[in-house]
C-alpha cells in the first residue's frame, strides 16, 4: 500500500461514536435547514460525482425574528468516508452548537458542506477528476450562503474549521484563501506529510479488482485501503486520458510511479507551507488539536512548529483522547468559543 494513505486510511477506521457533552440546561435552539447548492467548480468532473452537494445549515436562536441582525459564519468540513449528515452526527450538533452558544459564545451561522465523492472523499483539493472541491468550498459555498443569509460577508467574519480530513482541506484552503476567511481552526488534521512508497509488492488481488471495474462507482465493492488510495489518486494524480477511474496510483503492477509520488508529496502541506506563510499571518487566529493517542499528533505537532518557527500566531492542544472520541466535547467547548471570540460580529468588519 502507499504509505501516504496509511494516516487517511486509519482514521477512516476511526471514524466511530464519540462521547458526547451533556445537554447545557437553558439551550435554546437553532434552526437546522438542508438546502442544496451547486458546485459550478465541480461542473465536468470525469468521475460523476454530483455538482449539487447538500449543505446543512444551522441558525442561531433568535435568527428568524430579528430581521436586522447579521451574523458571522463557521464552515466545517467533514472527514474522510463520511458526508455532512454523518458529520452531524460525529460532533452531534445541532446540541453542541446550542450548547456553545448557552455558555457564552456568540451567535454564528454554522454551515456543514458536503464533500463525499465516489471514493468517499474529495480531500478538498482540485482536480479535472474529482472537479475542484477547494474552489467549491472558497467560492460556491461561500457565495451561495452570503446571497441567501444574512451574514457579515467579509473575511474577518468567516472562520473555517475541519476534523481529518477535513482538517486537511482547512489546512489547504487556508493557506490559499486568506482573502476569504479570517481564522482557522485545524482539528487532528491527516495527510500533512510528503511520504515516499514503501516496497513495491505485487498484489494479483487488487490489479485484479481494478482490471473489473467498468465506471467509478463499481470502486464501492473494494476494499477500504484501496478506496483510500483511489480517493487520493483522483485528488492529487487525475489523468483526463485514463478511463474509466481517470487517475494514476502510484504502484501500478507493483512498480513504483515515481512522478505520481511527485504528485502526491506536492499536496502535503508541510511540503508547500514555506510557500504560504504571508498569507497565513493574515490570519486573526489560527488554532490546533490532537489528541494524545491519535497517530496524527506527530505531523500535527510539526505544522505547530513550522507556524512557530515562521513566528505565524497559533495556539496547539494536545488533549485526551483517540482520534475521534472527543470531537463533539472539542467542538462545544472549544471551537465554537474560538471563532466566537475571533470571528467579527461587529457593523465595522472588514
Amino acid at each position: 500500500m502507499f504509505t501516504l494513505a496509511l494516516g487517511l486510511t486509519m482514521s477512516a477506521r476511526a471514524q466511530v461514536k464519540t462521547e458526547v457533552p451533556p445537554p447545557v440546561p437553558g439551550a435554546k435552539p437553532v434552526t437546522v435547514e438542508h438546502i442544496k447548492v451547486h458546485g459550478t467548480s465541480l461542473e465536468g468532473n470525469l468521475e460523476g460525482d454530483d455538482v449539487d452537494r447538500e449543505v446543512i445549515v444551522f441558525l442561531p436562536p433568535g435568527y428568524a425574528t430579528d430581521r436586522n441582525q447579521r451574523y458571522p459564519v463557521v464552515y466545517a468540513l467533514h472527514g474522510y468516508s463520511i458526508g455532512a449528515q454523518q458529520w452531524t452526527q460525529e460532533i452531534h450538533v445541532p446540541q453542541t452548537i446550542e450548547g456553545a452558544f448557552a455558555q457564552g459564545a456568540q451567535n454564528m451561522i454554522i454551515v456543514l458542506p458536503d464533500s463525499k465523492t465516489v471514493h468517499n472523499g474529495s480531500m478538498y483539493s482540485s482536480s479535472v477528476t474529482t472537479g475542484d472541491f477547494e474552489q467549491f468550498i472558497a467560492h460556491d459555498v461561500v457565495a451561495y450562503i452570503d446571497a441567501h443569509y444574512r451574514t457579515i460577508p467579509v473575511r474577518s467574519s468567516r472562520g473555517l474549521v475541519g476534523h481529518s480530513m477535513g482538517g486537511y482541506g482547512v489546512s489547504r484552503i487556508g493557506m490559499r484563501h486568506p482573502d476569504v476567511f479570517g481564522s482557522l481552526y485545524i482539528m487532528s488534521p491527516c495527510c500533512l506529510s510528503p511520504r515516499g512508497a514503501g516496497p513495491a509488492q505485487p498484489n494479483p488481488a487488487n490489479d485484479k479488482a481494478l482490471e473489473t471495474l467498468k465506471s467509478p462507482a463499481d470502486s464501492a465493492s473494494l476494499p477500504s485501503g484501496l478506496r483510500t488510495q483511489l480517493a487520493s489518486a483522483a485528488a492529487w494524480s487525475p489523468n483526463p486520458k485514463k478511463p474509466p477511474l481517470y487517475l494514476d496510483l502510484a504502484i501500478e503492477n507493483g512498480t513504483v510511479r515515481p512522478d505520481v509520488v511527485a504528485k502526491w508529496a506536492a499536496n502535503a502541506p508541510l511540503a508547500f507551507i514555506d510557500q504560504y506563510i504571508q498569507n497565513l499571518k493574515q490570519y486573526r487566529a489560527i488554532s490546533l488539536d490532537v489528541g494524545d493517542q491519535d497517530n496524527l499528533r506527530v505531523d500535527t505537532a510539526k505544522l505547530h512548529e513550522v507556524l512557530d518557527t515562521y513566528g505565524v500566531a497559533n495556539t496547539f492542544e494536545i488533549y485526551s483522547g483517540t482520534h475521534t472520541s472527543a470531537v463533539a466535547d472539542r467542538f462545544q467547548n472549544h471551537v465554537m468559543p474560538f471563532f466566537g471570540k475571533n470571528l467579527c460580529s461587529g457593523k465595522n468588519c472588514k
